[in-house]
């Protein structure tokens, strides 16, 4: 008479989720991790420094045509000879009279002080940096929204990372339960003389092999929750993510056509490349045969004073001017330097015209990519769960089928495995379909809160 153990029916998805769940602690969803990790993790510090290089580059480009004021002031020793002959001259009441003179002084002090004022009326090659300048905000702000984007991705990737980690090591912990079950059983009835002794040691081989791969989940566990740790600044204990719901709604989404229209012309990256050919057309600008001119209003004001001992007693000579007025300058010959220049701009332009074709035909073939995985990725879904269901089907024959001795316990073994596999397999699958949506709004330039807010109402509360 062999000996038939009692062993527990499998958890099903619905039961394992409850069992993941812990009564006193609130779960944690992808929009409050979001939160956590944008106000504590270091990567967001550098999107708002990016940001905030907006207002000092707009702030260079109104001071580009604002006046300039400069004053400068020197004092040493100096020494001074100077001769003067033809000279006219009159002293007192008497006749102008015809003559020279000469002054000295050595080692004596010398002082300077003058003031200066521009005002820039016309100039090409200003105008053109101002629009640099102006591009060059608009870059810093695209900088920051991709850099923003990409890590709301990553913090949505960080979220279902973990969650997976732990749903595969509890799902190892329950079928190493189960195989616990199977090698006590098999080692009793093989005490009993029931079954070979070949069973035993798949049994035991099988259990070994699961007590691996739960160290190296348990390895996977800790290292997802302190990534997550470290980003959100929360306790392991509070990090308790939401599994997807199993009934999720399929959204409609946009047709491919209207995608890569959104693509081309909202895509963030896109943007960015467009913004820099911008800058290389302005360049081009500064160094056209014209952009050199200016024409500037000036204003300045000075006084040289120089006082001392010399050859011909104590001495003093003082020296003040005034001027206003308009100051053209037009490059005749730069060696060269400016036609170089101008070649280098056409060259650059050019790249940056290609560049952003480039950025506009990889981001739709990520698009087209992602939008394909989008339509297929609801039966896709429904296979899976249809597999899973299966397997589980065949588990419980399976079992039955052991304990009246039609199946093997190899046989018992696999079919464990095949039904844990296929429940990882379809919660994977749910998890890179949301994560699938969440790119495609990054890749149209629509990533947003609402776009995790989306994502939240297809979690199971």
């Amino acid at each position: 008479m062999s000996l038939l153990l009692f062993k527990p029916r499998p958890l099903r998805g619905w039961m394992l989720a409850a069992m993941l769940a812990s009564p006193s602690v609130q779960a944690l969803d992808v929009l409050q991790t979001w939160e956590q990790a944008r106000a504590h993790d270091p990567q967001m510090q550098v999107v708002a420094a990016t940001r905030s290089s907006v207002q000092a580059f707009e702030a260079q480009a109104k001071a580009l045509w604002r006046p300039v004021l400069m004053g400068s002031a020197t004092v040493g020793a100096m020494s001074a000879d100077t001769t003067t002959t033809g000279a006219q001259f009159a002293v007192g009441g008497q006749l102008p009279s015809t003559g020279s003179f000469a002054t000295s002084a050595s080692a004596a002090t010398s002082t300077r002080w003058s003031l200066q004022a521009k005002q820039p009326l016309f100039s090409p090659e200003r105008q053109a940096q101002q629009a640099q300048l102006h591009t060059a905000a608009g870059v810093a702000g695209l900088r920051a929204d991709l850099a923003q984007q990409q890590f709301m991705l990553l913090t949505a990737q960080r979220y279902f990372n973990l969650l997976l980690a732990e749903r595969q090591e509890q799902v190892l912990k329950n079928q190493y339960a189960a195989v616990s079950l199977s090698l006590t059983e098999v080692i009793d009835r093989f005490a009993l003389g029931d079954l070979p002794v070949t069973d035993t040691h798949e049994a035991a081989a099988r259990a070994e092999g699961l007590k691996a791969q739960l160290l190296a989940a348990g390895s996977e566990v800790q290292m997802a929750r302190s990534v997550l740790t470290d980003s959100t600044r929360l306790g392991a204990d509070a990090l308790k993510p939401l599994a997807p719901k199993a009934d999720a709604a399929v959204i409609a989404g946009p047709t491919l056509a209207q995608v890569l229209e959104q693509v081309r012309e909202a895509n963030t990256g896109v943007r960015l490349q467009k913004a820099q050919q911008d800058v290389a057309r302005q360049e081009l600008k500064k160094h056209q045969r014209s952009g050199g001119v200016t024409l500037d209003l000036v204003a300045s004001a000075g006084r040289d004073r120089l006082s001392g001992d010399g050859d011909f007693g104590t001495s003093t000579n003082s020296q003040s001017q005034q001027m206003v007025g308009l100051s053209l300058n037009v490059p005749l010959y730069t060696g060269g330097w400016r036609s170089a220049k101008l070649q280098e701009a056409v060259d650059a332009q050019a790249r940056a015209e290609a560049e952003v074709d480039l950025a506009v035909q990889q981001a739709q073939q990520q698009a087209r990519s992602v939008w394909l995985a989008l339509e297929t990725g609801p039966a896709r879904l429904t296979a899976l769960k249809a597999s899973w269901q299966a397997s589980t089907a065949r588990l419980d024959a399976t079992r039955l089928g052991r304990q009246v001795g039609d199946r093997t316990t190899l046989d018992l073994l696999q079919a464990e495995n095949d039904a844990a596999q296929a429940e990882l397999a379809w919660l994977r699958a749910q998890t890179e379909l949301l994560l699938t949506r969440l790119q495609l709004d990054a890749l149209t330039g629509s990533m947003s809160v609402q776009s995790l807010q989306a994502l939240n109402a297809q979690l199971a509360r």
